[in-house]
């Protein structure tokens, strides 16, 4: 599934509150895909932590392997939704990845931390910026509290070129752990 354009009242990003909690208004300007397994990433898709626990393919579009991009995974919504006092979790960040190309091409700063939400519903957000160079970006000193948009001002990335978020909850169950 490709990522949404941006931005009006019934855009899932809106309506998510993606837009406003975690990014500014933007105009989607590349396609991109991100998958967990057999599992297409699409706005507000809910995915339960056993799905996620691999890092996701994620498939840059574009024709240019010049240029490159920046992905950033964080979660709005920690360590609760109703409390949410280390907003931006930090759980993923690639640097250095060539268009055309996908996450696995590019150099991963901060390790891949699978979501394990404990209370609520959490929204776990892919963002994709452009870089202005190679090697501009560099990995901050801890995970919590990260503020995507210093972070895209620090680096001059300016706003994302495309994004996309789905739901996550604890699994939960009794006796024996049902697999879908």
């Amino acid at each position: 599934m490709s990522w949404e354009g941006c931005c009006s009242d019934r855009d899932p990003l809106v309506v998510g509150r993606v837009i406003g909690d975690v990014i500014d208004n933007f105009n989607t300007s590349i396609s991109r895909n991100v998958s967990y397994g057999n599992r297409d990433v699409g706005n507000g898709v809910e995915l339960k932590p056993s799905v996620v626990a691999n890092h996701p393919r994620v498939d840059i579009g574009g024709t240019d392997l010049r240029t490159f991009y920046t992905l950033v995974m964080v979660d709005p919504d920690a360590p609760s939704p109703s409390n949410p006092s280390l907003r931006e979790y930090l759980h993923w960040l690639v640097t250095d990845i060539p268009g055309s190309t996908g996450a696995s091409f590019g150099q991963e700063i901060v390790n891949y931390e699978s979501p394990r939400p404990t209370l609520g519903i959490h929204r776990f957000v892919f963002m994709l910026f452009r870089q202005l160079g190679r090697q501009t970006v560099y990995a901050p000193a801890w995970r919590q509290n990260f503020i995507t948009r210093d972070f895209a001002e620090l680096y001059n990335l300016g706003s994302p070129v495309a994004a996309v978020y789905f739901n996550c909850q604890k699994e939960t169950g009794s006796g024996g752990r049902r697999r879908q």
